[in-house]
């Protein structure tokens, strides 16, 4: 059979299943990404608003990613840079502390900063220098423990960990406890110090849309919502039946398979709301954290504090909360606010949009960098994709796509898979 003609379908049009599609493609094969929303992205997508580009929660892009190195045009995506560091807001003050080192800039303001004890500052050089020379493999072989708990057992003070690292990292890992672990903690951490943090200028769905467009030979199958995975064929919601040769799932597989049903991914979830400001109470491209622990709100950050193509003069405000509530929306709008202006002296603000997230970061343990190929295949017709089967990044989605391909690739090589589909389908 020509590679052309096997019937190769993933599932979820996210980066995962995008950078599955591509490899397939490279090899020669024509696959069809079935999609159950309009548009690409999964869990990185932007909207249009009121002339702001909002993106489905604030996120950035790790320049220093090795797989988003590989896959991705960055001068296309005109990429903003934030400065490497951050606003702390506490008991209505505000203090920057970030990298003098990277940046010059913020020297004196992370000198002046009573954010950690000197020793503290020390000893984030010290870390600093510790994981640049520690090579990702390393990384996740170590031991795991809490992020808290390697935080502690690092030396670092009550008083930085409460101000800087729990809030920080919070916003990161989706949950206030630092119970990630610690191998994603130095990752991430070491992500951040051999690259920056960035945002396409036209938002975080450029990512995506620039994977879409590198693909030629993928047909993609858009609002189409997927009920069941079988061995040679896919249920669709609507009653379709699809033949395939091989179906890739670059999501959630649990609920799609009958025998995965009790080992259902959880998830982390977080709100996300925007504002429309008159004044920018952070003036440089800085993540702001709220240290105060009864704070409801976790960070904030000015989209419009890098170059963005929003039309309008005034400023674009995200707010991430990740903490449990149970207010009702109106209530929760106004608890926003009313925390914008206490602690951050935020006020005229004009509320945009509100991001439920509930699937926004798998909760994962034992994490992993690396996958092999034949570990992603589910079924001799059945494979797994997505960053839920290593460490919860945009790095591992990648990853992960890519070695699904390759298991597929080396089954159909290998002459494993049957050609003949069974006439009663229809494709």
């Amino acid at each position: 059979m020509e590679k052309s003609a096997y019937k190769i379908h993933i599932i979820g049009a996210g980066i995962s299943g995008l950078i599955t599609a591509q490899i397939l493609e490279n090899h020669g094969y024509h696959p069809t990404i079935i999609e159950a929303s309009a548009t690409v992205g999964g869990r990185v997508k932007s909207d249009l608003v009121d002339g702001y580009t909002l993106d489905h929660g604030f996120q950035v892009l790790l320049t220093s990613y090795p797989a988003a190195k590989k896959y991705l045009d960055y001068k296309a995506l005109d990429l903003q840079k934030l400065l490497p560091g951050a606003t702390i807001f506490k008991h209505g003050k505000a203090q920057t502390i970030g990298d003098p080192l990277r940046n010059i800039s913020l020297l004196f303001s992370t000198l002046r900063s009573s954010i950690g004890t000197f020793s503290d500052k020390l000893k984030i050089l010290k870390l600093n220098t510790l994981l640049k020379k520690k090579k990702i493999t390393a990384i996740f072989k170590t031991e795991e423990k809490t992020t808290l708990q390697y935080l502690k057992d690092f030396g670092f003070s009550n008083e930085i960990i409460k101000d800087f690292f729990t809030p920080f990292f919070s916003g990161i890992f989706l949950e206030t406890e630092l119970e990630t672990s610690s191998r994603m903690f130095e990752f991430v951490y070491k992500m951040f110090g051999d690259g920056l943090a960035v945002i396409p200028k036209n938002g975080m769905q450029a990512i995506p849309n620039q994977l879409k467009n590198n693909l030629k030979s993928t047909t993609f199958k858009f609002n189409s919502l997927v009920k069941e995975v079988k061995d040679k064929h896919i249920i669709l919601e609507d009653g379709h039946t699809l033949q395939s040769h091989i179906t890739i799932i670059a999501t959630d597989a649990s609920p799609l398979i009958s025998n995965l049903k009790n080992q259902e991914t959880q998830w982390k979830s977080c709100d996300t709301l925007y504002f429309e400001t008159e004044k920018s109470a952070i003036n440089k491209p800085l993540i702001g954290l709220l240290a105060d622990e009864d704070a409801l709100i976790n960070n904030i950050f000015y989209h419009t504090s890098v170059a963005t193509l929003n039309k309008k003069s005034k400023g674009l405000l995200s707010v991430t909360v990740i903490k449990n509530h149970q207010l009702e929306e109106n209530a929760f709008i106004k608890k926003v606010v009313a925390e914008l202006y206490s602690k951050c002296a935020i006020k005229d603000v004009t509320f945009l949009r509100r991001y439920q997230i509930k699937k926004a970061l798998p909760m994962l343990t034992n994490l992993q960098y690396e996958i092999s190929s034949t570990e992603t295949k589910l079924k001799s017709t059945i494979f797994l994709a997505g960053d839920q089967l290593l460490n919860g990044s945009l790095n591992a989605a990648m990853i992960a796509g890519e070695r699904a391909a390759m298991g597929v690739i080396q089954s159909l090589e290998d002459g494993l898979i049957v050609d003949e589909l069974t006439s009663e389908y229809s494709s």
